[in-house]
């Protein structure tokens, strides 16, 4: 379980975030919504433990993140919004690499990857070096590379962006396979079907707060507006005249 309180980060005079909290349940996927700069990023960064926040805090599993970061971190799978991958090794020898980092044992770690190989379709790219492939090829081992520790926590910052419609789909099966193995997953978006789809409950945000939570009806019900997307709107909107 990943719990967010009163969490607020400011970048000189900009304040990024102020005063967001939520809960991401283990066996649920939790999606976190906002248009283009509304804090997503920075929210999901704080909970890495990859910058500290100017207030509140962040726990994973009850373990806090500024206080206990690696301790935290062992218990999360991460995609960040940027993924970088070194072009000379394979899909197969970048899992091995990070399984190593994570000190998997050597059986079970090519166990581990041969079983992300077939469930992320990499069967392709798999013995194939990095150089050369695609932004949904580079992310499928991004996946693969979050995964393999089987963390109970896995946070997924917008993992469809720019992605095919085949890939995409590979994705959104994936968070769908981790719910029914009751694996917490958080994960960014600006893509309200996307949202709608695969999430058991909604945060959304808007100049870095938290504007509503709650599940897909319970977002239509605060906005008055049967329609989700909408309700998104309406309800960001509000956020800018109060």
């Amino acid at each position: 379980m990943i719990e967010v309180q009163n969490v607020s980060k400011t970048f000189g005079d900009v304040t990024a975030v102020h005063d967001v909290s939520f809960t991401a349940r283990d066996g649920e996927v939790t999606g976190l919504l906002g248009p283009n700069g509304a804090g997503k990023s920075t929210t999901l960064r704080v909970i890495y433990g990859v910058i500290k926040p100017t207030g509140g805090s962040a726990s994973v599993d009850g373990i806090n993140v500024t206080e206990r970061p690696l301790e935290a971190q062992r218990r999360m799978g991460i995609l960040p919004d940027r993924v970088g991958l070194y072009s000379r090794l394979t899909a197969r020898e970048h899992l091995r690499y990070f399984g190593r980092l994570q000190h998997l044992e050597a059986n079970s770690l090519e166990s581990r990857i041969d079983e992300l190989v077939r469930l992320l379709d990499m069967q392709g790219i798999a013995d194939r070096r990095a150089e050369g492939y695609s932004q949904g090829e580079r992310m499928k081992v991004c996946l693969g590379r979050a995964l393999l520790h089987e963390p109970g926590n896995v946070l997924l910052d917008e993992p469809t962006n720019g992605l095919d419609v085949m890939t995409t789909r590979t994705v959104r099966e994936l968070i769908g396979e981790l719910r029914r193995r009751s694996v917490n997953v958080l994960f960014s978006s600006h893509l309200m079907h996307e949202v709608a789809r695969l999430c058991d409950h909604i945060v959304i945000v808007a100049q870095g707060t938290v504007v509503a939570s709650g599940t897909t009806d319970e977002i239509r019900a605060a906005a008055e507006d049967d329609n989700l997307e909408e309700a998104f709107v309406k309800l960001v909107e509000r956020s800018y005249l109060n």
